[in-house]
């Protein structure tokens, strides 16, 4: 078996539905014998090659069903919306719409449904605008083929999934934030303008910056000035640590 998902996915694909040469996985499978019904997946990439690998390798699956497939997030959303899958497998990155907006539109149409983020994107900016817009899970495309049809079950039973590398980074994250704010803690908070708290109010709600250019009527270059001035005056070192503290100084309330 290849070391990732992605590559066996992908080897899949090319080789065909037969499930001659497929993982062997009935263990895993066993555990949830006890469901009435199969769990019901979208899968939303936009690579048909690798849906379609994801697609066999989820077939032998006998309590998983792969009930459509999508190639961007604007076509995830109206197939989430038709079908009302119980797990939205979905890439980060993708054209006309990304999975990261798609997120809040399909939690609106299929409340039931739980989105996992199956992608490359290891920053920590995806996996915290993800969280924010709705994902249950955040998964590395790294990860093993049996690995996938575990972390579905897992979500479907009500647990959140993040690949270990991923999850090692929030952990590594919000350990300085403490610290740093114990060092700070006798420190006034840093006066910030009006432009850079309506900033600050947007990439909390999980914007990025061009959605921010937009909405303020600015260009993203100004954007990503404000975000800069914004961390420098706090003295923080990313997005996510910048919103945590302004809501925490109540420099930031959001409703």
């Amino acid at each position: 078996m290849p070391d990732s998902f992605e590559s066996s996915a992908a080897a899949e694909g090319a080789a065909g539905s037969d499930g001659s040469d497929g993982p062997e996985m009935g263990g895993a499978a066993n555990a949830s014998a006890r469901r009435s019904e199969p769990i019901r997946v979208l899968v939303v990439d936009d690579h048909a090659l690798f849906r379609r690998g994801l697609e066999i390798v989820l077939a032998q699956e006998p309590d998983i069903e792969v009930v459509g497939e999508a190639g961007d997030g604007a076509e995830a959303v109206d197939k989430a919306a038709d079908l009302l899958p119980d797990i939205v497998l979905m890439d980060v990155r993708m054209p006309k719409r990304g999975g990261i907006e798609a997120c809040t539109s399909i939690k609106e149409v299929a409340p039931s449904a739980k989105i996992v983020m199956l992608t490359i994107s290891d920053e920590e900016a995806d996996l915290y605008e993800a969280i924010k817009a709705g994902a249950t899970g955040y998964l590395l495309k790294e990860i093993s083929t049996d690995e996938v049809s575990t972390a579905i079950r897992a979500v479907a039973d009500g647990q959140s999934q993040i690949s270990p590398s991923m999850a090692s980074k929030l952990l590594t994250e919000f350990k300085s934030m403490i610290q740093r704010t114990d060092e700070r803690r006798f420190v006034p908070a840093p006066r910030l303008t009006d432009r850079e708290l309506e900033v600050l109010k947007l990439v909390a709600t999980g914007m990025n910056n061009r959605d921010i250019a937009k909405e303020l009527f600015i260009s993203e270059n100004t954007v990503k000035n404000h975000v800069r001035n914004i961390l420098e005056k706090l003295q923080l070192h990313s997005r996510m640590e910048a919103v945590v503290y302004a809501m925490r100084e109540k420099i930031l309330e959001i409703g």
